[in-house]
């Protein structure tokens, strides 16, 4: 028996690259041909049978007009299990009462905020985000209206909308749950 960790599996870069062609509308062709690799190999490193060298994954990132750094930045972790217990030592100050309930980089992130919050500060994400009322009750201002939120209500933001919001009672506890700001989001097909 050893006090090792076992070495972390590989990331998988497959899924970021699908990702990035996917919203570029290229076919697995498409991007062989502008590429220079065949449709079978990228097929193999999209669903992570094979990995490509650096010099493949740079005429891969061409020909998705980004860069071996940023696919690789992209690359999806291993699946994991990750539990937060509710007393968890998340490393925050416990005065400002915001917890996170998912650790570490990934491509989802989620805040519980308890009690009162700073209406002053506005917000605006790249990306989109849901607002979740547990419990009590906030005010939301979003895209010059004002909307009054209670118990189990929910607030869509998508990305770009720039907004405040406060706690009106005592108790509140409001869950945030968003694309993380790293990630680059699909482009708005209706643009």
């Amino acid at each position: 028996m050893t006090d090792e960790a076992p070495a972390a599996p590989a990331p998988r870069i497959g899924a970021g690259i699908r990702r990035r062609r996917r919203s570029l509308d290229l076919t697995l062709a498409e991007v062989a041909s502008l590429s220079g690799l065949s449709s079978p190999f990228l097929s193999q490193v999209e669903n992570d049978r094979a990995r490509p060298s650096m010099r493949s994954l740079q005429l891969i990132a061409d020909a998705l007009e980004t860069t071996a750094v940023q696919l690789m930045a992209a690359a999806e972790a291993p699946r994991r299990v990750d539990v937060v217990r509710a007393g968890a030592d998340t490393g925050l100050d416990p005065v400002a009462r915001v917890r996170p309930l998912v650790r570490g980089h990934h491509q989802m992130h989620a805040l519980e905020f308890t009690g009162d919050h700073d209406a002053d500060r506005a917000f605006e994400h790249r990306n989109d985000e849901l607002m979740y009322v547990a419990d009590g009750s906030v005010e939301v201002e979003a895209d010059g209206r004002t909307h009054h939120l209670g118990r189990g209500d929910t607030l869509y933001l998508s990305g770009g909308v720039r907004h405040r919001w406060r706690a009106l009672e005592q108790g509140t506890r409001v869950l945030l749950v968003a694309v993380a700001d790293h990630i680059e989001a699909a482009p708005d097909p209706r643009a």
